[in-house]
């Protein structure tokens, strides 16, 4: 068995049934990607718009595109005739560009809303009101091309585990709160939280999709 192999089995053995694992592939190349995928998996992440799609056009169409990192609208119409789950959703307006490119492909975008859950300045994300003032305002039922099926958020960057625990923890507390709000573009049922270094206690806490890179890869 490969590296690869040995840390994608371990780390679905410590996710069981609760989460689901996306391989972070940003900045691999891809023959690594084809030997992940030979291995039977098919759930890669990616952060930049231009990589994923020219790793999408080189690699078997049955591959599920996970955009995590940051979105600028204008990148959009590049990824929209594919991505399976868009986890970083930080403005109204980025899910209207998403709704308006999504529709030219006859395609239904689905869309996590990515919440500021930690302490740093570098991370991207919504305030909980924010996210709630786009769930409950009377301009999502006309964006007919997306659905909001979640949150995403990332934790500190800290060594202080009960702090990560507890920003995780504030986001679950929100995706509970939001389930109230489903309609037909709501529907409140992914939780993507947890990366190489805290994806344990992410999935303690609610997660139902990890992002994990260099504890699959190596660091980089």
């Amino acid at each position: 068995m490969s590296q690869i192999e040995v840390n994608i089995q371990q780390i679905e053995n410590q996710l069981g049934s609760n989460a689901r694992l996306i391989a972070v592939t940003k900045t691999k190349p891809i023959s690594v990607l084809e030997e992940t995928y030979n291995l039977g998996f098919k759930r890669f992440g990616e952060n930049k718009v231009q990589e994923m799609t020219s790793k999408y056009e080189a690699l078997p169409k049955d591959i599920e595109w996970h955009m995590i990192g940051h979105l600028q609208s204008n990148k959009v119409k590049y990824m929209a005739a594919y991505v399976a789950l868009v986890h970083s959703v930080d403005s109204f307006k980025l899910l209207k560009e998403i709704n308006k490119e999504a529709a030219k492909h006859d395609r239904i975008i689905d869309c996590l809303l990515q919440i500021y859950i930690a302490t740093e300045e570098t991370k991207f994300g919504l305030s909980d009101q924010e996210a709630i003032d786009i769930i409950t305002g009377s301009a999502l039922p006309s964006l007919q091309n997306i659905r909001i099926v979640g949150l995403m958020g990332m934790a500190s960057n800290t060594e202080d585990t009960h702090k990560i625990r507890a920003e995780f923890k504030s986001l679950q507390d929100l995706f509970h709160h939001l389930k109230q709000f489903q309609n037909d573009r709501v529907e409140m049922k992914e939780l993507s939280m947890g990366m190489s270094s805290d994806y344990l206690i992410a999935v303690e806490e609610g997660s139902t999709l990890v992002r994990v890179g260099s504890a699959i890869f190596g660091s980089r």
